[in-house]
């Protein structure tokens, strides 16, 4: 994607987000999830790529944390040595701070993580087509994980809309990713352990990388 191109989708996206949250604030529908349920459906499958014992602490990084919701669903059950918010939104960055003043929690604006962490996790920032073709589609979301490849030691989860999802309920300006071929990319790119997540009940999927050296 061209320059241009690039700030042009995500001027756009940033206001699509600020309406959502002006119309319904620090929620799931300020930053357009049908719902709690969804919204946690979506955070425990996350959760899966940390180590199994809560009390271990882990630094961990969100690109795309809106108003701080996985900050706090983290907080309530894992043990947080550090914790990175980005969000490209003033307003939801600025929400998040004062839900979060702890300073293990960070939050800052920018579209890129800041920080180097045991694991980074996005959740449905690559959710928006908008009027971007497929392969811009695909190739802004390489970028992105090649972003939380490099800025994690141990792992790295995201999820995704489903290529898979019924035809009659798809929306033209969502993009709908292949989970095929976002195993093959993450598998031969970032790591032979790799988990495709799709039996969660929702229109979406979630993959885990798992690094050399992480503790289960």
């Amino acid at each position: 994607m061209a320059g241009n191109e690039r700030d042009s989708f995500w001027t756009k996206t940033r206001e699509h987000y600020r309406d959502k949250f002006a119309e319904h604030g620090s929620s799931p529908m300020g930053v357009d999830w049908n719902g709690s349920v969804s919204q946690e459906a979506h955070f425990a499958e996350l959760l899966k790529l940390l180590p199994a014992d809560p009390a271990l602490p882990v630094s961990v990084s969100d690109l795309g944390c809106g108003y701080g919701a996985l900050a706090g669903y983290l907080a309530e059950r894992r043990t947080l040595s550090a914790y990175h918010g980005y969000d490209i939104n003033e307003e939801m960055i600025a929400a998040a701070r004062d839900s979060y003043p702890d300073p293990v929690f960070s939050f800052d604006v920018t579209d890129a993580p800041l920080h180097e962490v045991d694991y980074a996790l996005a959740s449905g920032i690559f959710t928006l087509r908008l009027e971007r073709s497929e392969e811009e589609c695909w190739q802004s979301m390489v970028d992105g994980l090649d972003a939380l490849h490099r800025s994690s030691r141990l792992g790295f989860a995201f999820n995704c809309l489903t290529s898979y999802s019924d035809k009659d309920k798809m929306r033209d300006y969502l993009y709908y990713a292949d989970p095929c071929r976002i195993f093959h990319h993450c598998k031969t790119q970032y790591s032979r352990e790799v988990a495709l997540l799709h039996d969660y009940g929702v229109y979406a999927f979630t993959m885990i990388v798992r690094k050399p050296g992480q503790t289960t």
